[in-house]
């Protein structure tokens, strides 16, 4: 095996197209447990530890542009505002060390449906930032995952960044797994509200051969959102509304049987998951919008 070591990202971008099969390694949360088990025996490492800017993140006006080795502890630490979801996420990836060097990128490039991160993103409706010697463009999430820990990611291509909209409405992520802490998520399921566009998001991780989103559900919850006035009045969603919801997010699901759990459990907990995160964001968002009118 063959150890890379680029000094800049011009020259990470001319290793990767002289050996595409080159392994990127940056938290090495991932590929080393891979590797360590001889599960993967790669020709080439591409060490990507000393290109600064994947390091970097922009707050701009209505998006963060978040390089693709921010480690999770940042995005906790610093993004909480702009990004809830996903530092939600976060504090649930492994152990306070594995946060300080995992970030969104190894997850991304992994591409496994039990990634911390993909329910978030695939809630938050982000885009990943790629480029190669032959130039750069942005892949939106949801075409992102191709198979079982494959992406749409071209051989010479490595992921830069992500770009991630700024929260307009509360959002939520929520786990299960075997134990509370340094595990594999049985299931996952994130939830966003966008009020700006009337419009909610989910993501799933886990509980497919791919993280999904749950998009009958989410047209179900659109139009009873729209039917019933909620945007405006403000008013408790229905037992009914929320039933229904979770319903359809099980059933998004396309689940396995394995030593972390089975494939109906997997959908029970969705559906559970899925209820619970409507309640609080909902509630979040009934809380924002009673202050607003108490201050107008």
């Amino acid at each position: 095996m063959d150890f890379l070591r680029p000094g800049s990202w011009e020259e990470a971008l001319a290793a990767k197209a002289e050996h595409p099969t080159a392994v990127p390694i940056a938290g090495g949360t991932d590929v080393m447990v891979e590797i360590n088990f001889d599960h993967r025996r790669p020709e080439y490492l591409l060490d990507l530890n000393r290109i600064g800017d994947l390091y970097e993140w922009e707050v701009g006006e209505d998006s963060v542009r978040l390089g693709a080795s921010v480690p999770y502890t940042k995005i906790m630490e610093h993004l909480r505002p702009e990004l809830p979801g996903l530092a939600l996420a976060s504090h649930t990836v492994a152990s306070p060390q594995i946060r300080n060097r995992g970030g969104v990128g190894g997850n991304l490039g992994t591409a496994s449906p039990a990634g911390d991160a993909h329910p978030a993103l695939l809630a938050a409706g982000a885009e990943v930032e790629v480029e190669s010697v032959r130039g750069s463009r942005r892949i939106p999430i949801d075409d992102f995952y191709t198979g079982v820990k494959r992406n749409a990611l071209a051989a010479d291509e490595l992921i830069r960044a992500v770009h991630i909209k700024k929260a307009d409405g509360p959002q939520q992520f929520s786990k299960v797994g075997t134990r509370n802490a340094m595990v594999i998520a049985v299931c996952a399921f994130g939830l966003a509200l966008h009020p700006s566009s009337r419009t909610v998001r989910t993501g799933i991780g886990s509980a497919a051969p791919t993280p999904v989103r749950a998009r009958t559900a989410e047209e179900f919850l659109n139009a009873a959102l729209e039917e019933g006035g909620f945007w405006d009045n403000g008013k408790i969603i229905t037992p009914s509304v929320a039933k229904q919801f979770a319903d359809l997010c099980a059933a998004a699901c396309n689940p396995i049987d394995d030593v972390r759990g089975t494939a109906s459990y997997r959908r029970h907990a969705v559906g559970i998951m899925a209820r619970r995160t409507l309640t609080w964001t909902w509630e979040s968002y009934r809380g924002a919008a009673a202050h607003t009118e108490g201050v107008a």
